[in-house]
């Protein structure tokens, strides 16, 4: 994958861009009708829903505060509508059903749900609402340098975490089948919490052991195991065994190997062949990881390895080099690749101040972490300084109706899709000045072909005798290394980067 993000036509024209309803911004002037608390569910469990910070091609995922007992959660919903089917009610029942019951450091936490359906008179949003534990450290892959990776130790340190999850979920006879970057997140002290269980299958009965095939083809092709390809039924634990090592090879690389695990992949047809292992990245590797990415990317689920072969292999047994120390240590090592490529730079030049009131004072508070702070996931607005787990943002020297028609040169030059922008009321500020956000919609396929739709957020700043814009970009589809290139070939963009604040401007 190039730093320079580009995306080719063909896929670029298949893009539905659904935008958040209101006015279009075209002046400073033009007055909003958007709001920005979600039009949805109040009052769950005791929590609000405060902010859009996530979603999928079925759901979106809202930040939830539960103010009087200054707890915060995450929530996803999915609308439920008349047409709705029977079938895609199985699913959502399934994969609550399932995800309640598995109980595991290293996977996100299910809190409890509530069902608004369409039929039923409500002042609700007709949806599923499920709450779920709020990963405070963001993406794991948030914080990895496309091209870079993370090291050697490092990745041993999170894979360890993510295998102990995997071995417990199939213990629990529970396959996942979507393994893929955005599904691994961090919580406030680090620990990776695999999430998204929306593709997950039941295979094996616990009491009895007993297992069966599957058959339905799931998943991203980047990651799906090759017998994915053929007709007929599979067995489940090689498909995430599969799968994680995709994953082990992304932390390593700072890519996948290749987009999908057929012949029409160069990539992967030198695989086959064994060319690849005399060319970067793949000649880099050590002996021990190159033994366990091979054996664990076998092409033939049978002589793959298995999940307790995985757990016993050399490089996985040896001591982690990363637990022994403190979590500074850790949010250090991790944000290394970003600190190398000027990444972190960029998204947190020399700006500090306190935290605003409100929603964003009791998420600041409970999201506050050596290891969150150690990170920098708090930016400073307009308002003072946000928890704001992306990592994806930037400050420039021009406000932001100048900025946006700049980054929608940049957009459209890179080829990819967006739609207006439309304005957001935040409230008011500190000086009682209405505080007004833009919100522009963009989507595309990236160099992967993989299908990536987010946010572009401008807001006004003031700090320090420095004015300007401040910018968030927020994925909530796609992932987080192609969304990461994309962001840094914006601010790279000729007609983008002179604006921009870099540490030490």
């Amino acid at each position: 994958m190039s730093s320079i993000f580009r995306v080719t036509s063909q896929y670029n024209e298949k893009i539905d861009l659904r935008s958040a309803e209101g006015r279009v911004a075209p002046s400073r002037n033009q007055k909003t009708l958007v709001s920005s608390r979600a039009p949805f569910l109040s009052g769950f469990t005791g929590y609000e829903l405060y902010e859009q910070i996530g979603g999928g091609g079925f759901s979106t995922v809202w930040r939830a505060v539960h103010f009087e007992d200054k707890r915060v959660a995450a929530c996803k919903v999915v609308l439920l509508t008349p047409e709705t089917t029977q079938q895609e009610r199985k699913a959502l029942d399934k994969e609550m059903r399932v995800h309640t019951n598995l109980k595991h450091s290293n996977i996100l936490a299910f809190i409890s749900a509530v069902k608004v359906e369409p039929d039923v008179a409500s002042i609700y949003t007709p949806g599923l609402y499920m709450l779920l534990e709020i990963a405070a450290g963001g993406d794991l892959f948030d914080k990895i340098a496309p091209n870079i990776g993370i090291g050697e130790e490092m990745a041993h340190y999170y894979f360890l975490q993510m295998m102990s999850g995997l071995i417990y979920m199939h213990g629990e006879g529970v396959c996942h089948r979507d393994l893929k970057p955005e599904n691994l997140l961090l919580d406030g002290a680090g620990v990776l919490k695999i999430s998204d269980f929306g593709l997950c299958s039941v295979y094996m009965l616990k009491e009895s052991g007993k297992t069966r095939l599957l058959t339905d083809r799931v998943g991203s092709l980047p990651y799906m195991a090759p017998e994915l390809a053929i007709d007929g039924p599979y067995s489940a634990e090689p498909i995430d065994v599969w799968g994680a090592g995709v994953i082990l090879y992304a932390m390593l690389a700072g890519n996948t190997p290749w987009d999908e695990p057929t012949k029409r992949s160069y990539e992967y047809a030198q695989y086959i062949t064994g060319r690849c292992f005399n060319e970067a990245p793949w000649n880099t590797f050590g002996n021990d990881v190159l033994s366990l990415l091979t054996g664990m990317l076998a092409l033939a689920p049978s002589r793959r390895m298995s999940l307790g072969d995985v757990c016993a292999h050399p490089w996985m047994i040896r001591p982690s080099q990363i637990a022994r120390h403190g979590l500074s240590f850790l949010a250090d090592s991790l944000m290394q690749s970003l600190r190398a490529t000027g990444d972190l730079a960029i998204a947190n030049p020399d700006i500090s101040a306190n935290v605003d009131p409100d929603g964003d004072q009791i998420m600041a508070t409970a999201q506050r972490t050596q290891f969150t702070q150690s990170l920098l996931l708090f930016s400073q607005t307009q308002n003072g300084t946000r928890y704001m787990p992306q990592l994806t943002r930037f400050y420039t020297q021009v406000g932001p109706y100048d900025l946006l028609p700049l980054i929608q040169e940049a957009l459209t030059d890179l080829g990819v899709k967006w739609k207006e922008a439309v304005e957001v009321e935040l409230g008011t500020t500190r000086d009682g000045v209405e505080d007004i956000m833009l919100r522009m919609r963009i989507g595309g396929h990236d160099p992967r072909r993989l299908l990536f739709k987010g946010w572009v957020e401008l807001e006004d700043f003031s700090y320090a005798g420095k004015e300007g814009g401040f910018c968030v970009m927020l994925r909530d589809q796609g992932n987080p290394l192609s969304w990461r290139a994309l962001w840094k070939s914006v601010i790279e963009h000729p007609i983008v980067r002179p604006h921009v604040f870099f540490k030490g401007s």
